[in-house]
C-alpha cells in the first residue's frame, strides 16, 4: 500500500525540483542558513504541487495509460489506487500547499507556484495534445522552478541561467518524445499512448534535440564568462565546468539513441553511474569555484 502511494506521488520525480536550489547556489548563499531555510521550504512546496499535478494527470489519462506498455502499471490505471482515493489525496495535498504558502507569506513565490499549478493543469487537460506547445509547457515548468528559487530568497537571477534552463528542459522534453516514439509496439498506434506523437517523427525530434542541446551549451558557456558573472564570483574559472555540461548532454543522447532509455529522465539520473558521477563532480567543482574554496 505504501509503495502504491509512493508511486502515485512520483517521489523519485521530486529530483526535478532541485532546480529550486540553483539561485541559492549561484547567489553565493549556500552556506547562509537565513537563505537555506526558505529554499528548503520552497523545495518542499514544489514537491507538494508537483505530486498534485501528477495525480491530476494520472486521473485524466487513465485510459491512455492503460494502453501504454509501462504506464499501465501505475497505481491508478492498474487499479492499485482507486480514482476516488486519488482525488481525495490530491485535495488534501492542495489544502496543505495553500496553507504552506500562507504560512510563508511570500506573495511573489505564491504567484510562481500557482502559475506552475495552472500551467500544468492546462497541460494535463489540453496543452500536451498540441504539437510543440507540449514541450514548451514542460520547459516553462522548469523555468518556474528556477524563478521560484530566486523569488523565495529575494535574489536576482541571470538571464543566461534562465535561458540555459529553458534549453535544457526543451532538450529533455524532446528526447522524451523521441523515446516515446521508439517504444510504440510493432503494429501499434501512437495515438493509443500519446496523441501528440502523431505530429512528431524520430528525425524531427532528433533535429530539435540537436538545436536544444546546442542552446544549452552555448548559453551556459556564455553565462560563465559574462562580465556580471566574473565580477560576482571574482573569477572566470567557472568556464571550466562547461565540459561537465557537454558530457551530460552527450551522455543523455547516448542513453537515448543507443540504449533507448530516454523516456524516464529521473531513472537515468538515479541509475546511470556515469551520469551520477558527472553531476556529482559538476556540483562539487562549481561549489568550490563559486565559494572560492579553490581559485
Amino acid at each position: 500500500m505504501i509503495k502504491n502511494y509512493f508511486n502515485l506521488l512520483r517521489v523519485p520525480q521530486w529530483i526535478k525540483n532541485f532546480f529550486v536550489f540553483a539561485p541559492l547556489v549561484f547567489s553565493k548563499h549556500l552556506f547562509d542558513i537565513h537563505y537555506v531555510i526558505p529554499s528548503l521550504q520552497g523545495f518542499i512546496i514544489f514537491c507538494l504541487v508537483s505530486s498534485i499535478v501528477y495525480i491530476l494527470n494520472d486521473i485524466i489519462d487513465i485510459e491512455a495509460d492503460r494502453a501504454h506498455p509501462k504506464k499501465k502499471f501505475r497505481p491508478i490505471p492498474s487499479g492499485a489506487v482507486s480514482k476516488a482515493t486519488a482525488i481525495i489525496l490530491g485535495v488534501i495535498l492542495f489544502v496543505i500547499m495553500i496553507a504552506s504558502l500562507y504560512f510563508i507569506g511570500n506573495s511573489n513565490y505564491t504567484i510562481v507556484v500557482l502559475s506552475y499549478f495552472i500551467l500544468n493543469a492546462f497541460y494535463s487537460m489540453s496543452f500536451k495534445h498540441i504539437v510543440l506547445l507540449d514541450i514548451f509547457s514542460i520547459a516553462a515548468g522548469f523555468m518556474l522552478r528556477v524563478i521560484s528559487g530566486a523569488v523565495i530568497i529575494s535574489v536576482p537571477i541571470s538571464s543566461w541561467l534562465i535561458l540555459t534552463t529553458m534549453f535544457l528542459s526543451l532538450y529533455l522534453g524532446v528526447m522524451k518524445r523521441y523515446s516515446e516514439l521508439e517504444i510504440v509496439p510493432n503494429g501499434g498506434s501512437v495515438t493509443s499512448t500519446r496523441k501528440v506523437l502523431t505530429h512528431y517523427s524520430p528525425v524531427f525530434t532528433q533535429q530539435m534535440a540537436t538545436i536544444a542541446a546546442a542552446g544549452v551549451i552555448i548559453c551556459y558557456a556564455l553565462y560563465t564568462v559574462t562580465p556580471r558573472t566574473v565580477t560576482e564570483f571574482g573569477t572566470d574559472n567557472l568556464i571550466y565546468t562547461t565540459p561537465f555540461v557537454v558530457f551530460g548532454i552527450f551522455r543523455y543522447m547516448y542513453l537515448t539513441y543507443i540504449n533507448q532509455k530516454g523516456e524516464n529522465t529521473t531513472e537515468i539520473m538515479l541509475t546511470d553511474a556515469a551520469m551520477i558521477s558527472n553531476v556529482f563532480l559538476y556540483i562539487i567543482i562549481t561549489t568550490l569555484i563559486i565559494y572560492k574554496i579553490i581559485i
